[in-house]
Parts: structure tokens; C-alpha cells; sequence
């Protein structure tokens, strides 16, 4: 039974432990069909999917989990930016503290925290791993990434609309020349984020996570309206 808009809305959150069953290729393509129904400037619809599982994505874990504890510096494709600071960077670590409270690590647990992040660089360990790319020669335009964003937004909604779990990440895809070579990446197209996807472990207690969301009257302006 598909579930109503609301539900996915209200009820969806990131999902990072998974069962280890196989997701049916015929399903994932039902989701991205969903998914690519989001809007686009001008319907350029820049973005392209690379969906990728068993053993390719084994060697995308193990390589970049290998160069990134060596020291590798990363190689993220996607503009970084500068580090979060103030109240973004309060959320940052408002999240984090939940997650390590329902994980049971504390502050002091170098090894399970380091743990946690090796957990990041292998993907989660999901069976699926949908790297989004866009089309190169639309790096310049300021509407891709928000495009691109968009597309990915309604990729894991219609992923827990049927019932699969996902996290969108850029720790999986740090060292994009393992990427490249192992999920076949043409050179036309730039690496721009990775969603684990798969069935939800119910026993793993991060997945009981539920981020907080500052309020409406928070984020919003209204102008023009009577009370």
C-alpha cells in the first residue's frame, strides 16, 4: 500500500544500518522514475544516476576506506565550501550528539567513534549506493546543484515511500578516482553526492534518530498577509 504524501514527509529520516538483502533492480528503477519527476531549471534536468551494488561497490568501500585512513587527501568533486560555523555548525553538533547517545559512544570512545566514521566511508555498509552526478558542461551554473539537489530529495522520499531507508552522504565518495574507476564514471559528468540505500535495520539503534527541525516562524518571512 503506497503511502500517503504526509506520512513519507513527517515520517522519513536517515537510515544508517541496513539489512543485507538484495534490492530488487526493478524497484530502484520505480524509485528513480519517481524521483525524476523533480522540477529543473528549464528543464535541463542535469543530473544522471550511478546505482551500484555487490562486488564494485565492495571495491569502492574498501578503496576509499583504505586511502582515506593513509592520509589521501580527498578528492570530492563538488564545491566544499567553508566549514560550518555558528548555529549551523550548533546543529551540526546537536545531530551528532543524538546519534552517539543512541549508538551508546561516548565522547571519550576514540575506537567507536572512529568506528562510526569508518562506517561512513564504506557507504554504511547498505547493499545499494546511488552516486548523483551532473552533466559537466552545466558546472557553471548556479541552478545545477539546486537541481540536483532537488532530484535527490525526491529520490529518498520515494525510496521510504516504499519502504527502503537511505542517507544521503559525501563520506562514501571522498576519493573520487576509486569511484570513477569502479562505477565506470564517464568523464562528462562530475561526482556530485552518494545516497546509501536499502532495507532498514529496525535492531540499529542510530536508525531511531529523529533530527530536530528549528520551527516555521523560524525560517519564514510572510509579507503582504493579514492575520
Amino acid at each position: 500500500m503506497t503511502m500517503q504524501f504526509d506520512d513519507v514527509i513527517q515520517g522519513r529520516r536517515s537510515i544508517r544500518g541496513y539489512k543485507q538483502e538484495p534490492v530488487p533492480k526493478a524497484l530502484i528503477e520505480e524509485i528513480l522514475a519517481l524521483a525524476m519527476r523533480a522540477p529543473s531549471s528549464m528543464n535541463t534536468q542535469p543530473w544522471n544516476f550511478y546505482v551500484i551494488s555487490g562486488a564494485p561497490l565492495d571495491r569502492i568501500r574498501a578503496g576509499n576506506t583504505e586511502r582515506n585512513l593513509a592520509g589521501v587527501p580527498h578528492s570530492r568533486e563538488f564545491r566544499i565550501g567553508e566549514a560550518f560555523g555558528g548555529v549551523h555548525r550548533d546543529r551540526q553538533v546537536g545531530v551528532a550528539k543524538q546519534l552517539f547517545a543512541a549508538m551508546g559512544i561516548a565522547r571519550e570512545d576514540k575506537d567507536a567513534r572512529q568506528d562510526w566514521v569508518l562506517r561512513g566511508f564504506r557507504q554504511f555498509d547498505a547493499p545499494v549506493c546511488v552516486i548523483i552526478t551532473y552533466d559537466r558542461v552545466l558546472a557553471d551554473s548556479d541552478d545545477t546543484a539546486f537541481d540536483c539537489g532537488a532530484v535527490t530529495t525526491a529520490l529518498v522520499n520515494a525510496a521510504w515511500s516504499r519502504g527502503l531507508g537511505a542517507v544521503i552522504n559525501s563520506q562514501g565518495i571522498m576519493q573520487s578516482p576509486v569511484v570513477r574507476e569502479h562505477a565506470g564514471i564517464a568523464d562528462d559528468q562530475v561526482i556530485m553526492k552518494a545516497v546509501a540505500l536499502g532495507w532498514p535495520d529496525d535492531d540499529f539503534p542510530a536508525n531511531a534518530v529523529v533530527s530536530e527541525r528549528k520551527a516555521v516562524h523560524e525560517a519564514t518571512v510572510f509579507v503582504g498577509f493579514d492575520d
